[in-house]
């Protein structure tokens, strides 16, 4: 069989690489920027952006997904056939396709997905998976044991770039009348963090990759709100939440970056309840910032503070991810995280109300934000029956979780007959294709 290409299409990463690897070859951004005060008009594609010459700051950004869904058809091909061609140095036509889809994806958007699949790139035969399947395919396989495991059943809550699903998954098949969705995601927290700076600080409206990073780097989810709240009130060194984050200057660093790692993990204390920062157990999520932007290790960037844009951090950390909980705060009426995955739980049989309960997957970027596992329960506790166990798993890289379970998909011997070939795209159409993948 030809090779299999694992493309999870996100609305702000695409995650791509083969059948069968544990890790994808390439995860960049979808979408293409250039630098809106430059006079060349060439746009920079996905993992151009990465490069480390490049500088981030007031960056004209152009997406093929709004609001959740593929609106943009000829720029998604555009970023495909950089991916595919310059990152994964692969031959559509010598291969076949796994692609990650939202849930509930139009008819109109199928059709032009399908192609762009077939006829533009060429690929032989494609299978489409949603990711909810997926994270519980991978999971299942991977852990062996546990409730998920012995009754092939659990609750996948992703919290994406546009919204957050809380899906019900049976058997690899994704409940779909089960399913419930916030209109919340990454995007919508990286959007406020700009508000509340460009409020209080400096405007950093048009700064959308350079406050994403901050956001990924300083945001966390608080424990207790009304004590944050009031610490966060406090000044100088009193206050534990206090940061800075210092914006790129276009000559010495090209990337913002945390001044002071240490200042920025002061908020740890706060759940141990000793004064020691907890610096091993955050390594992995913040200690990255100590060698990005080219500024040297930490002490240095003390240092270096003299001609640069600083911005100071403190409530805003925490107030950030608090909408995914009480959305109320900013004016959307709708339900928290917590409602939304009680009534997705609510809306399968009985039956499965304790087993979904306990089988909880949590994946999806903003999950990485630490505390937000400890913050979920906390919130979740008070609204389920007393006999009911909740327990909440947390992906061990939850930005990879979806494609490693097409990978594990794409490696299974069923995979090629679960496929639609180009020749039956080509005999019966899109439309009936389809129906192969409506589970």
């Amino acid at each position: 069989m030809s090779s299999v290409v694992v493309l999870d299409n996100g609305g702000g990463l695409i995650k791509a690489g083969f059948g069968g690897d544990r890790d994808p070859v390439a995860v960049v951004p979808n979408c293409v920027a250039r630098q809106a005060s430059s006079s060349s008009k060439k746009y920079l594609i996905a993992d151009q952006l990465l490069s480390p010459s490049v500088d981030i700051t007031s960056m004209s950004i152009r997406r093929p997904f709004d609001r959740g869904y593929l609106i943009n058809v000829d720029l998604q091909r555009e970023i495909w056939d950089r991916v595919l061609r310059g990152v994964l140095h692969c031959d559509p036509t010598s291969s076949s396709l796994l692609l990650v889809e939202p849930l509930f994806n139009l008819p109109a958007i199928q059709r032009s997905t399908d192609e762009v699949v077939f006829e533009e790139l060429g690929f032989q035969s494609m299978y489409i998976a949603d990711s909810p399947s997926l994270v519980h395919l991978y999971e299942t396989s991977r852990r062996g044991l546990g409730s998920a495991s012995r009754t092939q059943c659990s609750l996948v809550v992703d919290c994406g770039f546009s919204f957050t699903h809380a899906a019900p998954v049976l058997h690899n098949f994704t409940l779909n009348y089960g399913v419930r969705r916030l209109d919340i995601g990454g995007k919508a927290l990286t959007n406020y963090l700009k508000e509340l700076i460009s409020y209080r600080s400096i405007n950093v409206l048009d700064e959308t990759m350079l406050i994403d990073d901050a956001k990924e780097k300083l945001c966390f989810v608080s424990l207790n709100l009304n004590r944050d709240l009031n610490l966060a009130r406090k000044s100088g060194k009193e206050n534990p939440f206090k940061c800075t984050y210092v914006l790129p200057d276009g000559i010495s660093s090209k990337k913002g970056f945390v001044k002071d790692t240490n200042e920025a993990q002061r908020f740890l204390s706060l759940q141990s309840g000793s004064e020691s920062m907890q610096l091993d157990s955050m390594e992995n999520h913040t200690g990255s910032t100590g060698n990005e932007g080219g500024a040297g290790n930490t002490e240095d960037r003390k240092r270096i503070d003299v001609a640069q844009n600083e911005v100071k951090l403190t409530n805003e950390r925490f107030l950030v991810p608090e909408i995914l909980f009480h959305p109320s705060d900013v004016g959307m009426n709708e339900a928290g995280l917590a409602e939304c995955i009680v009534r997705a739980v609510d809306s399968c049989h009985s039956h499965l109300h304790p087993v979904l309960f306990e089988s909880i997957i949590l994946t999806g970027g903003s999950t990485l934000l630490p505390q937000f596992a400890e913050r979920l329960e906390k919130e979740l506790r008070p609204l389920v029956a007393e006999d009911y166990k909740v327990t909440i798993t947390c992906q061990e890289d939850p930005i990879l979780g979806v494609w490693r379970g097409g990978s594990l998909l794409a490696s299974s011997p069923d995979y090629e007959a679960m496929c639609v070939t180009k020749s039956e795209y080509e005999e019966i159409g899109s439309t009936r294709c389809r129906r192969r993948f409506l589970h």
